[in-house]
């Protein structure tokens, strides 16, 4: 059997590498680093692909978030909602532009953020809400705009995980995640569904005047070169990460269906066991796309059974140990324990097995089947 890899990006890389070793020669061929002919290709497609009109790449998806909340002139104070159990960069970038974070708690089922906690912190001071579709799983985003209509707040969806998955709405009409706030933020880290062989970033939107302003944002506030408009930052797509990823992006819909199919075959093996909850995919199958597959372990000690899959050459991962409530950077008095309830409980349960699009039947098996075992002593 094949070494497991937590993300096997040099397999993946063997399946795609003349037309990515081609890419990136065409680069170094024609000089173009910054801003070059692949970057605006890679644009091109990506609208494409999402179905969205503006897409503005820059270096990587922290930036990618910071830029979004540039462009809507929130102000120092300003309250924007965002959920607790995540990666800090989330709650990072609100803290950099002197926002104040308010963190929620999530849905025990998707790990998403819970709407009714939404709905109970909004305050008049409220400006934005920053949905997270964590590990793949979009996030209920008819319920979030409706509520961010009837209190008139911006969503910003933080899409880092989640590119390529599908919303389907109550009346059928289907959107790609990232498409349906007024702007949305992605990563293409290279462990991500779609990710480079470096640092990148985009940001997503279908305002025109809201696209326009970020396109200045991330190049020095600059439209026309030594005419600083607006206050930016240098935040650009390398050409060479271009070039990867319009190798990738043909392919991600296959990359994403070979994830959900893992995925499938994890659950299989667990199903029905009493100290294991599989993922939840809410809604239609193309609503998650596993970047990341997260059990909850149960009646058992979780941290001896990831020693114990280590032990045995079995990557895994606790995605999120601490919540950001209880980070030291961004602890509160205005926190309290009983409104993290759900968030407490996963982070001591959670466990992410290995997941990417190499995965090969024996490799899952022999990660459930020692699972399992260690269950059932």
């Amino acid at each position: 059997m094949k070494k497991i890899q937590m993300v096997d990006l040099k397999s993946q890389y063997e399946g795609i590498k003349d037309t990515v070793n081609a890419s990136i020669q065409e680069v170094l061929d024609n000089t173009a680093y910054i801003n070059g002919p692949e970057v605006h290709k890679f644009q091109k497609n990506l609208e494409e692909y999402l179905d969205v009109k503006h897409v503005i790449p820059c270096a990587n998806g922290t930036d990618a978030l910071q830029i979004a909340m540039m462009g809507l002139d929130l102000k120092p104070g300003d309250e924007v909602i965002t959920v607790d159990f995540t990666f800090a960069a989330t709650v990072e970038v609100i803290a950099l532009l002197q926002l104040t974070p308010v963190l929620v708690d999530i849905d025990p089922d998707t790990f998403n953020v819970s709407v009714e906690a939404i709905r109970n912190a909004i305050t008049p001071k409220t400006k934005a809400i920053v949905p997270v579709h964590l590990f793949g799983q979009v996030a209920d985003m008819e319920e979030i705009m409706a509520l961010a209509t009837e209190h008139n707040l911006y969503v910003i969806e933080d899409n880092a995980q989640g590119i390529g998955a599908t919303y389907t709405f109550a009346d059928g009409t289907k959107k790609k995640a990232g498409t349906m706030g007024h702007v949305s933020s992605t990563s293409f880290f290279p462990s991500k569904n779609l990710g480079c062989y470096g640092d990148g970033g985009a940001i997503f939107t279908n305002d025109d005047d809201l696209a326009h302003k970020l396109r200045g944002i991330v190049n020095h506030g600059m439209y026309k070169r030594y005419h600083h408009d607006v206050v930016g930052v240098n935040s650009r797509l390398d050409s060479i990460q271009a070039a990867v990823l319009n190798a990738k992006l043909p392919l991600l819909d296959q990359y994403n269906n070979a994830r959900r199919e893992a995925a499938h075959k994890y659950s299989a093996a667990f199903a029905g066991h009493a100290d294991i909850i599989t993922p939840l995919i809410k809604g239609t199958p193309d609503s998650h796309v596993f970047h990341q597959y997260t059990l909850r372990v149960l009646n058992a000690d979780r941290d001896a059974l990831m020693q114990h899959l280590q032990d045995k050459g079995i990557p895994c991962a606790i995605y999120y140990p601490i919540p950001l409530h209880s980070q030291k950077a961004y602890a509160d008095i205005r926190y309290n324990e009983e409104d993290f309830v759900v968030t407490n409980e996963l982070t001591k349960q959670v466990l992410s097995l290995p997941m990417h699009t190499e995965l090969e039947d024996e490799q899952i098996a022999f990660i459930t089947d020692t699972i399992l075992d260690f269950l059932s002593v």
